[in-house]
């Protein structure tokens, strides 16, 4: 068992987030990611034997830092590898519960969710509790994992057998890591599931996130991540009618779209507009999202199994 601690300018918090981490836990890799304050000094100083601290010559984004944690995982063989941010603000607690998960077999990938619990729109900041909504609707999207939430949640875990399978260099090494990871993970059918977890904040942390820049960027990973998903799980690996339905929902809701809006510019102007074009939008717009929903229909058929066995995400 290890786990991974992505560090940047965390040099408050880094030695109280190794001093919680259970003692069943053999091993902990510090990824200082280029900080500029005293990270690597602080994690030194602790003096945990269990701690191995890997310094980065470059700043690569914490996803970067979670993909050098996991390749020194992979050349030491550990059988479950956990994420945890260094900023003191994932649960200890909860460990036992997401590794648990991956070690019995019951799943291979678990995530934290932070917003099973009604403490959730109290304790986590409001812009950040609706930015997280979008983000995780469109990560179902384009993940396939339809009953996964808070796909912002960086604290996991993950059994080696799906760490080899992955081409960890491919995966966006910034802050969209956690969403195009999922995307990955789909592809190669691993088991996925949320498990509760309690939201801490206030503790001292200090968030370099900027919504604005954020949510386009991350949402745009997610539409190219989703066209490469459908390429390579349903036409490459194996076949699934569901493309087809994407592509005529897709087409027939641009089209649709494309001639009603040339339409109502035409009607501004004082141009007639014919019965027959108002149906022809109609239809094209409701043939579209008819197309689409029975995609998404598909998708969660076909990603039905892979929510994981044993209890269920709600249970502690």
């Amino acid at each position: 068992m290890a786990v991974v601690v992505p560090a940047h300018n965390e040099e408050k918090l880094i030695a109280e987030t190794i001093r919680t981490i259970p003692d069943f836990v053999d091993r902990i890799y510090v990824v200082d990611d280029r900080s500029s304050d005293g990270t690597a000094a602080a994690t030194r100083a602790h003096g945990d034997p269990r701690v191995e601290l890997i310094e980065h010559e470059r700043n690569l984004g914490v996803g970067g830092a979670i993909v050098t944690g996991y390749k020194r995982a992979l050349a030491e063989r550990i059988d479950v590898t956990a994420v945890m941010a260094a900023d003191a603000q994932m649960d200890p607690d909860d460990l036992e519960m997401l590794a648990g998960a991956v070690a019995r077999g019951d799943v291979d990938y678990s995530k934290a969710n932070r917003l099973f619990t009604g403490q959730a729109w109290e304790v986590i900041p409001r812009y950040r509790y609706l930015g997280n909504a979008v983000l995780s609707l469109l990560t179902k999207i384009a993940s396939g994992y339809w009953h996964v939430a808070d796909s912002q949640s960086g604290y996991t875990a993950i059994s080696l057998a799906h760490l080899e399978l992955l081409d960890l260099d491919r995966i966006y090494q910034r802050y969209g890591f956690p969403n195009d990871l999922l995307v990955h993970l789909n592809v190669w059918n691993a088991r996925v599931r949320d498990y509760p977890s309690r939201p801490i904040y206030g503790v001292g942390e200090r968030s370099g996130i900027r919504l604005r820049k954020v949510i386009p960027t991350i949402s745009w990973l997610l539409v190219k991540g989703f066209f490469w998903r459908m390429r390579e799980k349903y036409v490459i690996r194996d076949f699934h009618p569901l493309v087809f339905f994407y592509a005529l929902g897709i087409l027939s809701t641009l089209i649709g779209l494309a001639l009603g809006i040339t339409e109502l510019v035409l009607r501004i102007l004082g141009n007639a507009i014919t019965p027959a074009t108002i149906v022809l939008v109609a239809l094209l717009l409701i043939s579209g999202s008819q197309f689409t929903l029975f995609a998404m229909w598909f998708d969660m058929e076909s990603n039905r199994d892979l929510g994981g066995r044993g209890r269920r995400s709600g249970d502690r």
